[in-house]
């Protein structure tokens, strides 16, 4: 058995003895290191052959995502953090996976287990596959962590402390802020309508002065919106 090496990077000593303690119980991975900021982790990196990184976001001296930014050649990032909001930026830098604190085994697993179906990162480098891995989010759903793609949100509604998210073959409801979630998608097509209403502009069927239809659903469009949201539609 391919046995893949890991370290842990992780300032939180309770964090990085969780994720250590579920890399024991898993055959194919071999712990290498736990580093307490992302500057220690380089040195080991230059030192150590590492296939996978459980990276932290929040860390001294040098964020995650800068570190990433700064590899030539990153190994396979899975990043471990308590906020969602960067999961967007994350997997435009094309980590395996996103998982939220407190992480469960189940979806640890989950995460690990796309390590061997994308190979080492010396196969990475060479698969265009990996390259292309749709863009998704995970959320909080009744005790569940749900998979939304997020080229198939048609639309997201504001309802005080929490959103639905509508696709095309289904609706969650989760606990979030509608600002918060259009910042994350501010850079993949999606325009707000409606101090309530986020809508993918190229979901959009039909508009008018009022209001814009996405599969059928009329979405109003609010007057402080308006001029803004008519500009870009038709033009």
């Amino acid at each position: 058995m391919h046995r893949y090496n890991c370290i842990i990077v992780e300032d939180e000593p309770l964090a990085a003895e969780v994720i250590k303690d579920y890399i024991e119980q898993v055959p194919f991975l071999q712990l290498k290191g736990v580093c307490t900021d992302a500057l220690y982790a380089m040195d080991l990196l230059q030192k150590e052959n590492i296939d996978m990184v459980f990276l932290d976001i929040h860390l001294p001296k040098l964020k995650g995502l800068d570190f990433i930014k700064a590899l030539k050649k990153p190994p396979q990032i899975i990043i471990t953090s308590a906020y969602q909001e960067y999961a967007l930026q994350g997997y435009e830098l094309n980590v395996v996976d996103y998982l939220l604190k407190p992480i469960e085994f189940n979806r640890f697993l989950m995460a690990v287990n796309k390590l061997k179906e994308r190979g080492s990162k010396d196969t990475l480098a060479v698969s265009p596959a990996a390259a292309t891995e749709r863009a998704a989010l995970f959320f909080n759903v009744s005790k569940k962590r749900v998979k939304v793609y997020i080229d198939e949100i048609l639309f997201i509604e504001s309802l005080k402390e929490y959103i639905r998210i509508t696709t095309k073959d289904k609706s969650i409801l989760t606990k979030f802020q509608l600002g918060q979630i259009e910042e994350m998608l501010a850079k993949n097509g999606f325009l707000r309508v409606h101090r309530s209403f986020l809508v993918a502009k190229n979901k959009i069927d039909a508009f008018s002065a009022t209001d814009v239809e996405v599969n059928g659903e009329q979405i109003p469009i609010g007057r402080s919106y308006k001029e803004v949201v008519m500009s870009i539609l038709e033009n």
